[in-house]
C-alpha cells in the first residue's frame, strides 16, 4: 500500500453538512452507510438495483432452495430509520473528480465531498465474452433465476422427450470454476437431482444426473489450505459429483464444452470461474491492476483523492503481501472503516490505517457438507457435519432483517426434513433451454408451417391419447 495522506477532511460550506455519495448497497456499501447515519452529514446511497443481495446465499436461489425475497431486501427498508439518508435507484457512469461530482446514467451531476465507491465486481470470461450466452455465472438475482430456469428446464425437457420418443440425451451438467462458487453450485446441483426431485418425476431417473467441476488448477478450493481442498473433494465425490483438475476450458458453444481437444456435452453450463472489477474503476482515472481493481492506500483511498475511498471488490488491498479476497467479511469491515475515517476527519483527527480481521473463511458443499478455516476465536480445520452447522449459523446470524433470517431457517428446516424445495422450484421466462437441440437425440421440433407437422401432431396426439382398440375404432368410423 502507498502512505496515507496526513489529512483527508475536505473543504465544506460553512452550515452545511457534508455531503457522502455511497455507490452501491452491498455489503461495504451498506456497511459504510450504517456508520455514517450516526453522523452529521447528509449521505445518498445510489444502486441500479433498488435491493440488497446476501450473495453468499444466491447458490441457493440459483438451486432453488431459497426464494429469491429471503435473501434480498430493499435497500430503502434497511435505512428507512435514518432521517439523513436518502436512496436513489440509478447508475453512476461518469466522474468530475476535480469538481467533485458523479455524472449518472439519468444525465443528472450530483456533487460529493465524500464519495464512496463499492460498485464490486461482475463475470470474467477472459475475453470471451461470446461464452456468457451459454455459461451464464452467479453474481445477482437476476443471474441466480436464470440458472435455476435452465436447470429446472433440463429435467423438464428430458421428461417431455422421454415421453415422446422414449429416450433423451444425458442429463450433463458441467461447472466450470472449483472455487466457494462452483463447488456450492455442483453440490447443490447433486443435491437437488438425487434427493429433493428422485420421486418427482414419472419418466426420467433425475439420480442419473451427471455433475462436473471442471477446474483449471491443480485443486479445488485454492484459497484454502490443502487439507481442506482434499476433504472438499472426498464430500463431492461422495454427493456423486466429478472433480476434474487441471482441466483447461477452450471452448463453450451451445450444448458443450471444450476442455482441449476434448468434447463434454453439457445440457446446462455454469460458470464459476473468474471475475473482474466493475467499470467504474477505471473510469475514476486513477491507477488500477490488471482485473480493474482501484489501488488504494492503507486509508483506502486512491493516489492523491484522500475524498474517494474505494472498498470491496473493487479495491485492490494488500496486506501482509496476500490480496485481500472479495468475499463479505473485508467488504463489510472496509465499509465500517470508511464511516470511522469520516468521523475522524469531522473530529479533526488523524486517519488510522485499515487492517483485515481474518475469521476463516468456509464453504459450503451439499448437505451435511462443508468446509471451514476457522482463524477465530480459535484456529482449526473443520470438515463434514460440523463446518456445515457452523457455516448454517453464521450465515442466518448475517442476513439483514428479522423476517429473512425467520423465512430462511424455516425453509432450510423444512428441507431437512421433507427432502423437499417445491415452494422455490418455479420455472419463469422462455422455456427454450440453450444448447438443447445440439444434444445427441434430442428431437428438433418441426416449424408449425412445414408440410409435415400436422401429420407428427396428429401422430404425437394419437400415441400419448389413443389405446390401439380406440384408434382403431376411431379409423374405423372415420
Amino acid at each position: 500500500m502507498m502512505g496515507a495522506p496526513a489529512t483527508g477532511i475536505p473543504q465544506v460550506e460553512a452550515g452545511r453538512p457534508p455531503k457522502v455519495i455511497i455507490l452501491g448497497g452491498g455489503f461495504a456499501g451498506l456497511k459504510a452507510a450504517m456508520g455514517l447515519a450516526k453522523l452529521p452529514v447528509d449521505i445518498t446511497i445510489i444502486d441500479r438495483r433498488n435491493h440488497h443481495t446476501f450473495q453468499p446465499l444466491l447458490y441457493q436461489v440459483a438451486l432453488a432452495v431459497l426464494s429469491p425475497a429471503d435473501i434480498a431486501t430493499p435497500i430503502r427498508s434497511i435505512m428507512r430509520k435514518h432521517k439523513n439518508v436518502e436512496v436513489l435507484m440509478d447508475e453512476a457512469v461518469g466522474f468530475n473528480t476535480t469538481l467533485r461530482r458523479v455524472c449518472m446514467k439519468s444525465g443528472v451531476e450530483m456533487d460529493y465531498d465524500y464519495l464512496v465507491v463499492a460498485t464490486g465486481a461482475t463475470h470474467s470470461y477472459f475475453g470471451n465474452d461470446a461464452w456468457a450466452q451459454y455459461a451464464p455465472g452467479l453474481k445477482t438475482v437476476e443471474d441466480a433465476t436464470e440458472i435455476r430456469r435452465r436447470v429446472l428446464l433440463a429435467f423438464e425437457l428430458a421428461e417431455r422427450q422421454m415421453l415422446e420418443i422414449g429416450s433423451h440425451p444425458p442429463l450433463n451438467f458441467v461447472v466450470i470454476g472449483g472455487g466457494p462458487t462452483g463447488v456450492e453450485l455442483a453440490g447443490a446441483i447433486c443435491d437437488i437431482a438425487k434427493l429433493y426431485m428422485r420421486h418427482d418425476f414419472r419418466h426420467i431417473d433425475p439420480t442419473m444426473a451427471r455433475v462436473l467441476i471442471l477446474e483449471g488448477g491443480p485443486r479445488i478450493l485454492a484459497a484454502y489450505p490443502e487439507d481442506l481442498s482434499k476433504k472438499a473433494v472426498e464430500q463431492l465425490n461422495d454427493l456423486g459429483v466429478e472433480v476434474h483438475t487441471g482441466a483447461q476450458v477452450t471452448d463453450v458453444g451451445p450444448g458443450y464444452v471444450m476442455v482441449g481437444d476434448r468434447r463434454v456435452d453439457a445440457v446446462v453450463t455454469l460458470w464459476a470461474a473468474g471475475v473482474q472489477a466493475s467499470p467504474l474503476g477505471k473510469l475514476l482515472g486513477v491507477e488500477t491492476d490488471k482485473r480493474g481493481c482501484v489501488i488504494v492506500n492503507e486509508t483506502l483511498n486512491p493516489a492523491g483523492h484522500p475524498e474517494i475511498f474505494v472498498c470491496g471488490d473493487l479495491a485492490h488491498v494488500v496486506e501482509n503481501g496476500r490480496l485481500l479476497p472479495g468475499v463479505a467479511q473485508p467488504a463489510m469491515q472496509m465499509g465500517a472503516h470508511v464511516a470511522r475515517m469520516i468521523a475522524w476527519d469531522l473530529k479533526h483527527e488523524p486517519r488510522k490505517p485499515f487492517h483485515y480481521f481474518d475469521k476463516g473463511d468456509m464453504a459450503t458443499i451439499g448437505r451435511l457438507a462443508a468446509v471451514a478455516n476457522i482463524q477465530w476465536p480459535f484456529k482449526a480445520h473443520w470438515s463434514g457435519l460440523m463446518a456445515w452447522l457452523t457455516w448454517l449459523s453464521i450465515h442466518i446470524y448475517f442476513l439483514i432483517g428479522f423476517r429473512n433470517r425467520i423465512a430462511v431457517f424455516l425453509d432450510w428446516a423444512w428441507t431437512y426434513f421433507t427432502f423437499t424445495t417445491h415452494g422455490a422450484r418455479l420455472i419463469t421466462g422462455s422455456q427454450v433451454l440453450p444448447g438443447w437441440c445440439e444434444q445427441q437425440g434430442v428431437m428438433t421440433p418441426l416449424d408449425p408451417t412445414s408440410p409435415g407437422f400436422l401429420d407428427h401432431h396428429h401422430g404425437m396426439v394419437a400415441s400419448q391419447s389413443d389405446s390401439p382398440e380406440k384408434e382403431a375404432q376411431r379409423q374405423a368410423v372415420s
